[in-house]
């Protein structure tokens, strides 16, 4: 599974983007929901650098796509092949 951050949730996360597989230890099993990558995502990436909100708060902001489209349903089954991105509120026009 791809995970690619954004914005605020990059700069939280310290990574532009990680995978995970399913035969790794990293504690994401097999039909893990959006949720529950979301809330695995919060804790793995508990410390944010200083002055940067932790990724659980900007997580708890962001909107998300799931392989390109959008994702409002945090209980979506997620696939290991899957790509998902973290959008948090942009600023600017």
């Amino acid at each position: 599974m791809l995970i690619r951050y954004f914005g605020a949730a990059k700069a939280a996360s310290g990574v532009e983007e990680e995978t995970f597989s399913a035969d790794g230890p990293d504690g994401l099993s097999a039909g893990a929901s959006l949720d529950d990558l979301l809330e695995f995502l919060g804790a793995r990436h508990s410390e944010a650098p200083a002055g940067t909100p932790p990724l659980k708060s900007v997580i708890s902001r962001s909107t998300f796509l799931v392989n390109g489209y959008a994702a409002r349903d945090r209980s979506l089954t997620l696939d290991f092949g899957d790509a998902v991105d973290i959008l948090p509120p942009f600023a600017g026009g």
